[in-house]
């Protein structure tokens, strides 16, 4: 409950810290750059390295789960925006946006690397998912609902396969196939538009 100054105004708790956040975050990526494995960094090590005590990233984080995966959506470029003027619009920007993560788990090798470890812990990989993945798939769903419900997509389609048809080929061009050339932003529109053409209503 916040406490009350003398002239009776509720006196607020103390605002979270960017700069401390920023300093734990750090203190990961540079504990991680130095070859120090997952499986190695305790709290009290991170908070040690950032120059805080345990209870500053208590705080922020239930443990070092959340705090990892923070860490990793930290390294990642943000979601933009839906543009929401069509669906086709929605849709290869939402596939693009695969395209661009991709290229950067290609061009940052602590990436990939910290990616490679996550999928051997289950509980962070499942944190990972339920706090990244999940609503990056709920707002796919959402375009497709959208979709169906003005007549643009069959009505009953299957949801998780028609997401799996947009965002699987970029998945596997971008990150399945490291061999080969990064392909540019013109290939969401191609699977857009091969998708969609098996997905709209009979004419």
């Amino acid at each position: 409950m916040d406490k009350q100054h003398k002239d009776g105004e509720p006196r607020r708790g103390r605002p979270r810290s960017e700069a401390a956040e920023r300093q734990i975050l750090e203190a990961v990526i540079a504990l991680l750059e130095e070859g120090v494995p997952l499986a190695d960094l305790s709290i009290e090590r991170i908070a040690r390295t950032a120059g805080v005590g345990k209870a500053t990233i208590y705080r922020r984080w239930a443990g070092k789960e959340e705090l990892f995966v923070e860490v990793v959506r930290s390294m990642e470029s943000p979601t933009p925006p839906l543009p929401g003027h069509s669906l086709r619009g929605d849709l290869i920007h939402m596939v693009d946006n695969v395209r661009r993560r991709g290229a950067a788990k290609r061009s940052s090798a602590l990436l990939h690397n910290v990616f490679a470890q996550m999928q051997s812990y289950p509980k962070l990989w499942s944190k990972y998912h339920s706090l990244v993945i999940d609503p990056r798939r709920e707002l796919l769903d959402e375009v497709l609902r959208r979709g169906v419900a003005n007549g643009e997509l069959r009505a009953g389609l299957d949801l998780d396969m028609a997401g799996d048809l947009f965002v699987a080929p970029m998945l596997v061009r971008t990150m399945m196939r490291p061999d080969t050339e990064l392909p540019g932003p013109e290939l969401a529109e191609r699977i857009v538009d091969a998708v969609l053409e098996g997905l709209r209503p009979p004419r």
